[in-house]
């Protein structure tokens, strides 16, 4: 008689780039589904450097529940994403999560069909806005933010969709860019407010309303040409790629994401104080899911 099935045994690859396939906790969440809105959702960022579970950023109704990407790393953070994008898919039922996502790569390039094929997986219906789509999607996101603000059903607020805007390539999109004085015009009533301005308020007002905002930015100085301060101290999640010392304590206070090689990058939780390195993925794996 064979013995029982055991726990996989862990083995540490070098610098072998991490398998989301090998993450029997999203294998099972999608072989299975789930009728459940969980009480704090989770996106999978990768395999660790210990003998413990998948690098995990988990995600909450409270302030600073955002998770921002920094580093000149555009294939392990497209992989990521999609990871994002699939685990998020896989923890709540048809109709109680909607996914949105910002796209800047350019037309035809493989960046834009691997993120497309990612998305004709995903069960749930996802709202993809590039280009002169961005300001009109900004804005619905934003009424719909204020509306819940507004509303005195707590009932209602509570079952309204989860929403996750995901923003691939912040560093392209210089309508996004937040300055503190947009104009008087933007004030007038019956005016378009700026899609930057928009971006702000849903950063630092959304994540208590049940909205979080996920982005990735290729380098320190873009995020600060980007996000305010208050915006920036509104992402208590972080992952960092390879960077100077100098970039990686602005963002962390620790120059750590110096000293990472290929296939390493940092999680840093604001909240919690803790610093966790863990490797990375690459897109071809996530296509095999």
């Amino acid at each position: 008689r064979l013995p029982a099935a055991g726990p996989r045994p862990v083995v540490f690859a070098g610098n072998a780039p991490a398998d989301v396939r090998e993450n029997e906790v999203l294998q099972a969440l999608l072989a299975v589904g789930t009728a459940q809105v969980p009480p704090a959702a989770r996106i999978w960022l990768g395999a660790p450097n210990a003998i413990k579970g998948p690098t995990a950023a988990v995600f909450s109704r409270r302030s600073g529940s955002n998770l921002l990407l920094v580093g000149q790393r555009d294939e392990p953070a497209l992989a990521l994403l999609s990871i994002a994008l699939i685990s998020l898919a896989a923890q709540y039922p048809v109709g109680a999560i909607r996914l949105v996502v910002i796209d800047s790569s350019p037309p035809g390039s493989p960046e834009k069909e691997f993120l497309a094929q990612v998305i004709r997986c995903i069960r749930h219906e996802v709202t993809v806005a590039r280009g002169t789509e961005i300001a009109p999607l900004l804005n619905r996101l934003a009424e719909d933010l204020n509306a819940r603000a507004d509303s005195t059903d707590s009932t209602q607020v509570n079952c309204a969709p989860v929403t996750y805007l995901f923003i691939h390539g912040l560093q392209r999109l210089k309508k996004l860019r937040y300055e503190e004085d947009f104009g008087l015009a933007s004030d007038d009533a019956g005016a378009v407010a700026h899609p930057g301005r928009q971006l702000h308020e849903l950063i630092c007002e959304g994540p208590s309303r049940d909205l979080h905002v996920v982005a990735f930015c290729d380098r320190y100085n873009n995020v600060c040409r980007f996000l305010s301060r208050k915006a920036l101290s509104e992402f208590e999640l972080r992952v960092l790629f390879q960077m100077s010392a100098n970039d990686s304590a602005s963002l962390i206070d620790s120059p750590k994401a110096s000293e990472l090689g290929l296939h390493r990058a940092l999680f840093y939780n604001e909240q919690e104080g803790s610093l966790e390195m863990f490797r990375d993925g690459f897109p071809g794996e996530v296509k095999n899911l």
